[in-house]
């Protein structure tokens, strides 16, 4: 079991299967891109589903989010999910993407055992969407949304971040679209996770802005506390239901107490938090040479499994982004998964 000295237990495991995407998203990196993993730093698929496997059998994981960078772009992701797809007990599979080259692998991914996706869309504007990605590729993200759905990667859920000046105003309209094409959209605050490290919080569309836009159309009803659990979204029914909306505010709401992730970045390292600035390297152990080890055990699943115990007994009360003293991550978003 993978606990912490506040209690709190981590069932849910975010896989980063790349640093690398194909968007170039204002808010997560620079126009140019950045300085990728190599590919010996990179995790061979065997290494990922080794390390998931352990998670799974040895350290109560029961839910598995893979993750990126853009995790399509990983070669081996329909091996990856059928693999894991068949280890016992069986965890939930979902796949966080941004939704380009979906139409082309919605039904194999179904196919090899994932459950769902959730895809990250902006806009409803091709040329906002150009704007915020710096590529014109907002008709594959709407086909590859409807490829998920019809593939039955459902609940498909559409991730949102709101900039001001940009897509601000989009609100009511996106809910209203996600409402028609049976979409779960949920609203994410803009979180200080770009390469460029510009995020201001005087800068970003809180909660409660989004929350206000989405009254001036819709009626929401909040769901009960019971219902949210550990799930990062508050949510509310749309005009009574049955479709819903969350935000994910993680900036103005924080819901550290609760959290019950754990995060393994494309280069093996153990991450407690989004906002950790430190790391717990497993690509180590996983490669360790059991020949040339004193110690017998060096590189076994049960070493591996007490560093990752270890590592999460560490886990920090909380964020720390209301904390005076915070320091932004020194890796981006694309390089720790989201």
């Amino acid at each position: 079991m993978l606990i912490d000295t506040y209690g709190r237990v981590a069932t849910d495991l975010r896989v980063s299967l790349t640093d690398k995407c194909n968007l170039r998203c204002t808010y997560c990196m620079p126009e140019e891109g950045l300085q990728w993993l190599s590919k010996s730093e990179l995790l061979s698929d065997d290494e990922i589903v080794r390390l998931i496997r352990i998670a799974v059998t040895q350290l109560g994981i029961t839910e598995v989010r893979f993750t990126g960078g853009e995790p399509l772009l990983r070669p081996g992701l329909v091996g990856i999910v059928e693999r894991c797809a068949q280890l016992e007990p069986r965890p939930r599979m979902s796949l966080t993407t941004n939704g380009i080259g979906l139409k082309r692998t919605a039904a194999a991914l179904k196919a090899a055992g994932l459950d769902r996706v959730n895809v990250s869309l902006d806009t409803l504007r091709p040329d906002v969407f150009k704007t915020l990605t710096r590529r014109d590729r907002h008709k594959d993200v709407l086909e590859g949304l409807e490829a998920a759905r019809d593939a039955g990667l459902t609940p498909v859920k559409v991730n949102t971040v709101l900039m001001p000046g940009l897509n601000d105003d989009e609100a009511p309209d996106l809910l209203a679209w996600a409402v028609e094409n049976d979409y779960e959209l949920r609203f994410i605050e803009q979180m200080p996770l770009d390469a460029q490290h510009g995020w201001k919080r005087d800068g970003m569309i809180t909660a409660g802005d989004i929350l206000q836009s989405l009254r001036t159309r819709f009626e929401l009803t909040e769901e009960g506390s019971g219902e949210r659990g550990s799930a990062p979204a508050e949510r509310w029914l749309v005009d009574g239901g049955p479709h819903r909306v969350g935000v994910i505010a993680s900036v103005t709401r924080p819901f550290c107490s609760a959290c019950d992730r754990t995060r393994l970045t494309a280069d093996g390292q153990v991450r407690t938090c989004l906002f950790a600035t430190e790391e717990t390297d497993l690509r180590a152990a996983l490669r360790a040479n059991r020949e040339d080890s004193a110690d017998d055990a060096a590189g076994s699943d049960e070493a591996i499994a007490r560093i990752w115990k270890l590592a999460m007994w560490g886990k920090k009360a909380g964020s720390g982004l209301d904390d005076p003293t915070f320091l932004q991550p020194d890796r981006p978003m694309s390089a720790i998964g989201g």
